[in-house]
């Protein structure tokens, strides 16, 4: 009896002891999380108050939330997840230097500059740098023959060279200019391209590095301040006596608990109160729980909300309103505290001790991009699992391109909104491939894992699959294959074809844009009612032979050049070959471009396995899982 007094007691005494702990901390709240736009939630270093110990202040007021710079401001359109080097890369837009790229006026041609602030962050530019030269006379020594010249006002000329073969370093009495390089191009530009300024982007990645040190004060919850001497440090007068007594009380207090809890668990199994059924059941979670805990400590404290099931529970009204089910678990509608709409997938007993658990939190949580989905919580708690996006008003893709009853026409979308969506998920795609800082496969890129917002802006979805790799590894190893049959690239079952990379969510993603075209799955056209044959195959006789697409709701010639783009871009993605398929980069400036501009490829010679419409969406049950911890 005595025992249990004491343990109550300890219980208690350190909730008031952390409750006193948390009063003396709560001046540390004024660098809290906080949501700003299509971003999610953002953490330190950025801030949305003017505390410059709380980071880069970014202005979530516009619908495109900005950052300024030096005085200029830039459009953010993504932010990765921190690095282990303790760096942060930001995708940014500048809308100045593009009014001059477009206009080709040489007033764009000046260096990019970024100062320390707040002090204790660096800035670099973390995309490849394009080298010019600014010179007001002749140069004392002629540049190499390969070089270019550009005229501009004010008596000065700008040398440059679109090959790296024997570039100098300097020309002596001339200037350095460098800018962000347009890493897009398909081909390098030809010796005789003299489109300077299609050679820069407004668009780069900026490399946002954090001083170890103030890293280190601001997860303490001080602040961090240089000294006399320069150096940066903790400013402990952040920290009282009576705060720092309440917690060391507290650690006392919660270590007196945990031995009190160990004595009465080993009183249990001494008294036999756990039967052989538990200790069973320990043991067989055991491992899934061991690779979880060790990945949420490996790299904690993440970026996203950790709930209770209690809470999940709450949030949806103990499961109320069911949104879909899948071979992963349910799906049900929730809403947080504040207000704000979630879903939330609970999932099942996973398979492979936890790895696309893992996969969903790991991948996504490293990624800010208007075209993926936001992950804004996760549970994990005994045998509970779940995750907490962002509600799609729309629901998926699938429900809105499939032909499959009349009642269901009403529900197709017009194909200027199709070509829309067809371009977010490549812009989606691209950044997932080169924007974040470690390249994320998908591989289960498909109708059904593309949500749409009320607008009808696509978000790429469901993670479980994924695999992370450095951006600079091309070709990855994988056990055995993943996806959806019908999407799967042939090189992820078959070895012979080529290897593993990127280039397999882009076949994956040329087989969904034909089945947003065909209104139908590829599988399932049925010409005269009576005979089955591949729709790509179908739809690319028609077109090289110049003949009527037989698409649905073709009104204008917008329309049909909508339906050719997207039909060519998908010829292209589904090539047998790896190397044969464009770039996510590349799909988008083909999207983007004109039709006129466009290729239509080889006939692609494979085609999927007959399967019938029910199994169509079925994960292949016999796949074996790699594990994709990073």
């Amino acid at each position: 009896m005595a025992s249990v007094f004491l343990f109550v007691f300890s219980l208690l005494s350190h909730f008031v002891l952390l409750l006193s702990a948390q009063d003396e901390m709560g001046d540390t709240q004024r660098c809290a999380p906080f949501r700003c736009g299509h971003l999610g939630e953002i953490h330190f270093p950025f801030t949305n108050n003017t505390n410059p110990e709380c980071g880069v202040l970014l202005d979530c007021r516009e619908q495109n939330p900005t950052i300024v710079l030096e005085g200029r401001p830039y459009e953010v359109r993504g932010i990765s997840q921190k690095s282990p080097d303790n760096t942060i890369i930001i995708h940014i837009s500048d809308s100045h230097l593009s009014k001059y790229l477009e206009s080709n006026t040489c007033e764009s041609l000046t260096n990019l500059t970024f100062r320390s602030s707040p002090s204790f962050i660096s800035f670099e530019i973390a995309t490849p740098n394009q080298t010019f030269f600014k010179c007001h006379r002749p140069p004392d020594i002629p540049p190499p023959t390969n070089f270019k010249t550009k005229s501009c006002k004010d008596d000065y000329n700008i040398y440059y060279s679109n090959s790296s073969d024997s570039f100098p370093t300097s020309l002596p009495g001339c200037s350095i200019i460098q800018l962000p390089k347009n890493m897009s191009l398909d081909h390098p530009p030809s010796p005789g391209d003299d489109d300077l300024f299609r050679l820069l982007t407004p668009e780069f990645d900026l490399r946002v590095r954090v001083f170890w040190e103030c890293y280190k004060c601001h997860e303490r919850g001080v602040p961090c301040k240089p000294g006399h001497d320069g150096k940066l440090s903790c400013d402990e007068g952040g920290i009282s006596k009576k705060m720092k007594l309440a917690i060391a009380l507290a650690t006392l207090s919660a270590g007196v608990g945990v031995v009190l809890v160990m004595v009465v668990i080993y009183c249990c199994f001494r008294g036999k109160f756990l039967s052989n059924k538990i200790i069973y059941s320990w043991k067989k979670e055991s491992l899934s729980h061991q690779t979880v805990h060790a990945f949420l400590k490996n790299h904690g404290p993440l970026t996203i909300r950790r709930y209770s099931y209690s809470e999940i529970k709450k949030m949806t009204n103990f499961f109320r309103d069911k949104l879909g089910e899948g071979g992963y678990g349910g799906v049900y509608k929730g809403q947080l505290a504040d207000g704000c709409l979630v879903a939330v997938k609970v999932l099942k007993e996973s398979r492979g001790n936890g790895e696309e658990f893992i996969n969903e939190v790991a991948s996504i949580s490293r990624t800010s991009h208007v075209n993926i989905v936001s992950l804004m919580g996760f549970c994990f708690e005994g045998s509970k699992r779940a995750l907490i996006y962002e509600f799609m008003s729309n629901g998926s893709l699938e429900k809105f391109i499939y032909k499959e009853s009349p009642l269901k026409a009403d529900r197709l979308l017009e194909w200027e909104t199709l070509c829309k969506i067809a371009l977010g998920i490549a812009q989606g795609l691209e950044y997932l491939h080169k924007g974040c800082n470690t390249r994320i496969l998908h591989f289960d890129i498909k109708p059904h894992n593309i949500l749409l917002d009320e607008n009808f802006c696509p978000k790429i979805s469901d993670f479980g699959l994924a695999k992370i790799c450095p951006r600079e590894k091309s070709i990855i190893s994988m056990l055995g294959a993943r996806g959806t049959v019908g999407y799967i690239a042939p090189e992820v079952f078959c070895r012979n074809f080529g290897g593993v990379s990127h280039k397999s969510d882009v076949y994956s993603y040329g087989m969904m844009v034909f089945e947003m075209v065909g209104g139908r799955r590829n599988k399932d056209v049925e010409i005269d009612h009576t005979s089955e044959i591949f729709f790509p195959h179908w739809i690319y006789k028609r077109l090289t032979q110049d003949e009527d697409l037989g698409l649905h709701g073709l009104m204008n010639e917008e329309d049909h050049e909508s339906a050719r783009k997207m039909i060519i871009v998908s010829l292209w993605c589904i090539q047998t070959d790896p190397s044969s398929r464009p770039s996510m980069s590349r799909v988008v400036n083909m999207l983007e471009g004109s039709l006129e501009s466009l290729q239509v490829p080889p006939k692609p010679y494979l085609s999927s396995p007959s399967r019938s419409p029910e199994d169509y969406s079925t994960i292949i049950s016999s796949l074996q899982y790699d594990s994709v911890m990073p």
